[in-house]
């Protein structure tokens, strides 16, 4: 489907790399008539990263549509990491600084299959919706 934006990685590229994939993604993301949301993955086995913060904050700003899909909830990292869920509820309680009401997530991983079904439901909730507006 054309209202699929590939997955970007931004933290291996570039600076220039980045600031090209930003402009690229910020016009898509404004100027798509048939976007209902955007699914931003954030990894979950590390504390909070400021470029989801400010994804957020920008998707948020311009009304586009989010849900936080936290990955690799499954994983405990030694060191810095933390445990996932301790990192989720901080990086929540970062969004709630930004949002009146935080948008929806989901807690996945793709090791055990957790909310694989959730995640496709909420997915299929979207196309549902989007093909409802349109008729």
């Amino acid at each position: 489907s054309d209202q699929v934006l590939p997955a970007c990685r931004f933290a291996a590229a570039s600076k220039t790399a980045r600031t090209d994939w930003s402009s690229f993604t910020k016009g898509y993301f404004l100027n798509r008539d048939t976007l209902v949301g955007v699914l931003l993955l954030v990894d979950a086995s590390v504390p909070t990263q400021q470029i989801d913060l400010d994804c957020a904050n920008w998707l948020g700003r311009n009304n586009v549509g989010l849900t936080f899909v936290f990955t690799k909830c499954d994983k405990v990292k030694k060191g810095k990491g933390g445990r996932p869920d301790e990192n989720i509820k901080v990086f929540l309680e970062n969004i709630g600084s930004l949002y009146p009401r935080p948008p929806p997530w989901i807690m996945t991983s793709s090791t055990t299959g957790l909310g694989r079904d959730g995640l496709l439901l909420h997915m299929s909730q979207l196309r549902n919706y989007w093909d409802n507006e349109a008729t």
